[in-house]
């Protein structure tokens, strides 16, 4: 052999073993820019001697010449689809329909990330890559082996002395959060519309007639299965992974194997949040009966193994960029940042285009900025949120997000007290965005619950100033109402009827609808069941209030200067308009499985709002309290808790899911 080949024969050794290390093993040796000049020599050696060029040559994932159109595969075995499950419930439903099957014989699961990507087939003969196809319908697919070359995940050769005749590898190709948010950007740049998703556009990049645009997608592989071998004998899907991974391909690596279905569903419910930390898109995870001889014996549908499920993530997510954060100022004074997005994403079927980055703590928390690309989800299908930012992403161009020292609606001075996770605006009786929030807040379901009250009548009730405070809106007339735009005589009489009927709410609904710092739903419900007349709460000093279960000497504080100072004029006009400040108390739950117990609800629930949960816990005996401290009990923690969260850990208090919750309760 002579040098120069000798040297070929070298550089494809060396490029293929650190393409292995750093796809496979995660663990690179060397940099990227030694990588790209140990391939640059080789594509020159190459050039200019084609005959030292080899058919598994790393240089071939470069993409080639454009082709005509692709032509149909069979596959030699179907790629089926799997069977989907939402649910905990629907995952025993598939447990007990193989258990049954198989006799109650003892099975084995194993348990794998569903990679968000494209399914693929691989079959390589005496070791070597001849064809790489789509899923298609399951029994043919498209021929995209020149594309699939460009995917630097997978081999072109096997890496093993003794190869089968034929093997055949099956995975999903995917795209990275990062590479598809770098893309993004660039396409922004050049004023083109912007990608949906990663998934599609990895989709798009492996039916690219010219390969070489695939090559610049940077595509990547995980490898989940065997298909049509010939010379090898595996008896289960555990052997086909490790097989996989020797044979060089990479391999997710979080799997696990577990022998009941209890522990399955533990595991599944796991990934919910930690999935959004992945550097990749996954929608739920696949569970597979482990030995193959079982598998067989469940046989399939048409369509479907019935020895696999896939359990599916219920929020969509999509990556779109921040292009703003504006500031919203809250019923108390709170600035709540929001971000803007550029460009808007779909989610759930509707656009969104915004959404709350909840406080400054969180901002800070996540390290959010002005430019970042970020992770949005929407939960139960109502509310979007930031999850992340891909701080893998970044080009240097992000800006730390300052809070405004003045009010950005009144021009008051922000303040921020030193644990507060926000500062607030400190014209509490004259700032109009606090007004107009508070009267929204006022008329809410859960509150006072006036019908037809809502935000665009509210910003106008305030800047025609016919409102001032809550209490005005007891002493509105008709002319003045039908002097609003798009306000006649029978919505202005509607209006009113409203407010007349939502004079009888009680003291409880009515001390949440005040606004009064600190004080929500549910320590508003306490209060009242302590105090049950506003004369009662008027009478008691800081330190009865404070006794109250919950509250505390800041609370307390807080309440007592509201009823002391400017609610004093507020509730004597709401006593004067025949507004009802009594509670008609219900006896407390002295027993129940939450009997005694303090309950702190935190983040964003899927199934039930603040005021849902929180009548539950008092249901079955239990109090709600809006801040954790040693006398907290159990801590219910939903999406995006934030630090109410990592206080609980650090005291040791137990953290509940909905779920965990429900079966406390007997619920399940």
């Amino acid at each position: 052999m002579s040098k120069l080949a000798q040297r070929a024969a070298e550089l494809r050794r060396l490029i293929d073993h650190h393409n292995y290390l750093y796809y496979v093993e995660n663990r690179p040796e060397i940099s990227d820019k030694e990588f790209d000049l140990l391939l640059k020599e080789l594509e020159e050696l190459e050039a200019a001697h084609p005959e030292l060029r080899t058919p598994d040559s790393p240089t071939q994932r470069v993409g080639g010449q454009p082709i005509a159109g692709f032509k149909t595969v069979p596959h030699r075995v179907p790629m089926l689809s799997i069977g989907k499950a939402f649910s905990a419930a629907e995952l025993r439903e598939f447990d007990a329909r193989v258990r049954k099957t198989l006799g109650n014989q003892p099975v084995r699961y194993v348990v794998e990330l569903k990679i968000d990507g494209v399914a693929v087939s691989l079959m390589y003969t005496d070791g070597l890559l001849t064809l790489g196809a789509t899923r298609g319908n399951g029994k043919v697919g498209d021929d995209i082996t020149e594309n699939l070359k460009t995917v630097r995940g997978v081999p072109l050769r096997l890496r093993t002395d003794k190869p089968p005749p034929l093997f055949e590898a099956r995975g999903e190709v995917y795209m990275s959060k990062a590479d598809f948010a770098r893309l993004n950007e660039e396409v922004a740049a050049r004023g083109e519309s912007p990608y949906a998703n990663p998934r599609n556009l990895t989709a798009g990049s492996l039916k690219q007639l010219d390969s070489r645009i695939t090559a610049k997608r940077r595509l990547r592989l995980f490898a989940y299965a065997v298909g049509y071998v010939e010379g090898l004998a595996i008896s289960s899907q555990l052997e086909a992974l490790e097989l996989l991974r020797r044979y060089g391909f990479p391999v997710n690596p979080e799997i696990r194997a577990f022998d009941n279905i209890e522990e399955v569903i533990a595991y599944c419910d796991s990934w919910a949040e930690k999935r959004f930390d992945l550097p990749y898109e996954t929608d739920g995870l696949v569970i597979k009966v482990n030995d193959f001889e079982q598998q067989q014996r469940l046989g399939a549908t048409n369509k479907e193994p019935r020895w696999a499920i896939a359990y599916k993530f219920e929020a969509e997510q999509a990556i779109t960029k921040i292009r703003e954060i504006q500031v919203d100022v809250g019923k108390d004074g709170t600035l709540t940042p929001v971000a803007l997005f550029d460009p808007p994403v779909q989610l759930c079927g509707t656009t969104v285009s915004r959404a709350t980055l909840h406080n400054a703590a969180q901002i800070e928390r996540k390290d959010i900025r002005v430019g970042d690309s970020v992770i949005v989800v929407k939960r139960g299908e109502i509310i979007p949120y930031v999850v992340k930012a891909l701080h893998e992403a970044r080009k240097g161009t992000e800006k730390i997000f300052h809070f405004p020292t003045q009010c950005p609606v009144c021009g008051a001075p922000v303040v921020r007290e030193n644990d507060a996770p926000s500062p607030r605006c400190t014209a509490t009786a004259t700032c109009p965005a606090q007004l107009q929030s508070r009267i929204e807040s006022f008329a809410k379901r859960e509150r006072m619950d006036i019908e037809g009250l809502g935000e665009k009548l509210a910003e106008q009730l305030v800047a025609s100033g016919l409102v001032k405070t809550v209490a005005d809106l007891y002493y509105l007339k008709k002319e003045q109402l039908m002097g609003l735009e798009r306000m006649g005589e029978l919505s202005a009489q509607n209006l009113l009827d409203a407010i007349e009927a939502s004079k009888n709410r009680g003291l409880a609904r009515l001390l949440a609808g005040l606004s009064i710092y600190g004080v929500g739903d549910a320590m508003a419900a306490l209060l009242a069941q302590e105090f049950p007349s506003i004369d009662a709460l008027l009478a008691a000093s800081k330190e009865q209030i404070a006794a109250v279960k919950g509250f505390g000497p800041r609370r307390a504080e807080s309440v007592y200067n509201f009823l002391h100072g400017p609610g004093r004029k507020i509730i004597q006009d709401l006593r004067d308009a025949g507004v009802k400040m009594t509670e008609d108390v219900k006896p407390k739950a002295t027993s129940g499985p939450l009997a005694g117990k303090t309950i702190v609800v935190t983040g964003t629930l899927q199934n039930y709002s603040r005021k849902q949960i929180e009548d539950l816990i008092a249901q079955y005996g239990g109090k709600a309290a809006s801040s954790v401290s040693k006398k907290t009990d159990y801590v219910i923690a939903g999406d995006d808790p934030g630090s109410k969260l990592d206080k609980a850990r650090q005291l040791g208090i137990k953290v509940l899911t909905e779920d965990e919750f429900e079966k406390l309760i007997g619920l399940r």
